[in-house]
């Protein structure tokens, strides 16, 4: 390797480095101070760094969200093979715990269904993954039915709807929401068989010109 190759390395292990430090500061401020509260210049102030210096970094307050969104995903990651329903039980409780990184996801989330915002392509991509893996989890505990007659890529999008949607009514009155238990219950329904006479397909449009 040559000096200049080894100047490069140096420079890039550097600031790969003070972007991490800045992640978990961000992350901090926003455990401290919720959504509106993570200016940036209260980061900047975290790390010893100028509003413009972290600018070099994270462009924008939207940017530096999204990157501790998905660095907050690379924490809770837990390989697809070891995803079980109560795993996700347990992490609606842990998620219970961190108010300040959940509102950031959803405030985020509400945002970015806006045509151009920052964070659209982030969630995008997110709730393909997510739903996919979701399929896989409902797939291992149930195999390719669920009780009520669903298969996991139909029941996937409602599990992860429950979880994001449960997370706004906690947010906006936590003590009358109680999210990890309102989701065990929702598991709890997803268990539950249907009557074997009702039909667990939508009609289709020759059955709904018949009325």
């Amino acid at each position: 390797m040559s000096y200049g190759d080894r100047m490069s390395s140096t420079r890039t292990a550097r600031g790969e480095e003070r972007r991490a430090e800045i992640l978990r500061a961000a992350l901090a401020v926003i455990a401290e101070r919720g959504y509106r509260g993570a200016s940036l210049a209260a980061v900047a102030e975290r790390v010893g760094l100028t509003q413009q210096g972290l600018l070099h970094h994270f462009p924008t307050k939207e940017a530096l969200l999204v990157a501790v969104l998905a660095d907050r995903d690379r924490w809770d990651a837990v390989p697809d093979s070891q995803w079980r329903l109560d795993l996700l039980g347990s992490l609606v409780e842990y998620n219970a715990m961190r108010p300040g990184i959940v509102q950031t996801f959803s405030a985020l989330l509400g945002e970015s269904v806006t045509e151009g915002h920052p964070a659209r392509e982030f969630f995008t991509r997110r709730y393909d993954d997510v739903r996919a893996s979701m399929a896989e989890v409902l797939r291992a505990e149930y195999g390719e039915r669920l009780p009520g007659g669903l298969t996991p890529e139909r029941a996937a999008p409602l599990l992860v709807a429950v979880m994001d949607g449960l997370q706004y009514q906690w947010l906006l009155d936590p003590e009358s929401v109680d999210m990890a238990g309102a989701f065990r219950d929702f598991l709890t329904l997803l268990a539950e068989p249907t009557d074997p006479t009702e039909p667990t397909e939508p009609a289709g449009p020759e059955s709904s010109s018949q009325n």
